[in-house]
């Protein structure tokens, strides 16, 4: 399997993860609130389910967000090989390899560190539609693209 189809993996993999844990939070909170209003009156009552309320929002946002992260890689054909960074490319650049898909944590895949960027990133921005050999400045660091995948 190429770099990119196992960076690609294993972003998916995250997400469906952290889908899947921000899924039985809620449905834990849901349950908690139930059974706390079954049996409690008053104003502590109201308090914490309040509280139980807002962490739910709080949660359902996040689950959302990552549900539209998992949205934007689902789209990705990995076996496309770029030679202009476009939105699924993996660019190695003199001074990190990104993988533009959308904002993700750094992962170590085959002994590299890669970070999964979002396209409208300044980082981003400033690479899409770019080729190899293609050099700019971002926040005073000269990146150079080595290579598009």
């Amino acid at each position: 399997m190429s770099l990119k189809k196992n960076i690609h993996q294993l972003y998916l993999q995250i997400l469906q993860d952290k889908i899947d844990v921000f899924q039985d939070m809620i449905t834990s909170l849901a349950e908690d609130s139930l059974n706390d209003a079954k049996g409690s009156a008053g104003d502590k009552h109201e308090t914490a389910l309040s509280m139980m309320h807002l962490e739910q929002e709080k949660l359902s946002a996040k689950l959302r967000e990552t549900l539209e992260y998992k949205t934007v890689l689902d789209q990705i054909d990995t076996s496309v090989i770029h030679t202009k960074v476009t939105l699924g490319s993996l660019v190695k650049t003199n001074h990190l390899t990104v993988y533009i898909a959308a904002a993700l944590p750094k992962i170590d895949v085959e002994g590299q560190n890669v970070f999964g960027i979002s396209a409208q990133s300044p980082l981003g921005i400033s690479l899409l539609g770019k080729e190899t050999g293609y050099s700019f400045q971002l926040n005073n660091v000269n990146y150079q693209i080595l290579s598009v995948e």
